[in-house]
């Protein structure tokens, strides 16, 4: 079987680890939690665990030491995803084919809904009965996430992007966002899984944050292409909105050079791999299709 063919069952085993580590909807204070499993469950392509299982298939790792860093890492996801919909950030309305979580919920209940996903993160990795005996670990993994959703990780690069609205930034200053807003989350599904080894080399470790750093960047740019020049995508809407883009910026052709550069480098990072890394290099080509 290809990593492809395994998908379905890792976002089917992550759904339901989703699922286990959300209060319920029923539980008070119901609202919130309604709010909470609306921005998490049933939607979304779960990029983010499936980077965290690929690195895993690459390092031998057993997946149900994967289960609690592939949670936390979409539960994070989730709660920056709400944010960036907020009328006070990228005031988007739509979320995946359906209303945005401040459009269902209101913006006062949606803003708490993210508050809480972010600690549930926390709690979910330091509560994994798979890494209850190895605290050094857990430390780790929190470190991790902890700089990927802060100042030099999701809430930089937003604080960035904010700020770069109708200015033009060079080729450096953009990716340098990329790096920051989409690229440290991508690395720490990476870097999660990796050390939820029991030993991994430094020099395996190296590689592998080449591979995720290149990748963050890419994806972005791959994804402001998709948003440029497909309709069904919303294409347009960042450009309205004066969004800094790397089409937008520099054009298309340039754009799609340079993801296809920055994939080269992913790609050759985890060569050293072998064919353990096929999911990874799946993950790589997937990021690759986006941008057409």
């Amino acid at each position: 079987m290809s990593f492809a063919d395994r998908i379905p069952a890792y976002l089917e085993r992550t759904e339901h680890a989703l699922e286990r580590a959300l209060p319920p909807a029923s539980r008070p204070p119901q609202r919130l939690h309604e709010a909470m499993r609306y921005a998490v469950l049933g939607s979304g392509k779960r990029l983010r665990p499936l980077l965290v299982h690929a690195t895993g298939e690459a390092l031998g790792i057993q997946p149900d030491r994967l289960d609690a860093p592939a949670v936390a890492i979409e539960l994070m996801h989730a709660f920056s995803l709400v944010h960036d919909d907020l009328p006070a950030m990228d005031d988007d309305d739509m979320r995946r084919g359906r209303p945005a979580t401040h459009r269902a919920f209101g913006e006062a209940t949606a803003i708490l809904a993210a508050d809480a996903l972010q600690p549930l993160a926390f709690e979910v990795l330091v509560s994994a009965p798979a890494m209850a005996m190895e605290p050094a670990a857990q430390l780790r993994l929190v470190a991790l996430l902890s700089e990927a959703c802060g100042p030099n990780g999701i809430a930089g690069g937003q604080a960035i992007d904010l700020a770069a609205e109708k200015q033009r930034l060079d080729p450096a200053e953009i990716e340098h966002m990329f790096r920051l807003k989409t690229g440290r989350l991508l690395r720490a599904s990476v870097l999660l899984a990796a050390h939820c080894a029991p030993a991994v080399s430094t020099t395996t470790l190296h590689h592998l944050e080449v591979y995720a750093d290149a990748l963050g960047i890419a994806y972005q740019i791959c994804d402001d292409i998709q948003d440029f020049t497909d309709p069904g995508q919303g294409a347009g809407s960042d450009a309205t909105k004066a969004k800094a883009t790397y089409p937008g910026l520099f054009g298309l052709d340039r754009a799609r050079a340079r993801s296809g550069q920055l994939l080269a480098t992913a790609t050759g990072a985890i060569a050293s791999l072998g064919d353990a890394a096929d999911g990874l290099r799946w993950m790589a080509r997937h990021t690759m299709l986006r941008g057409g």
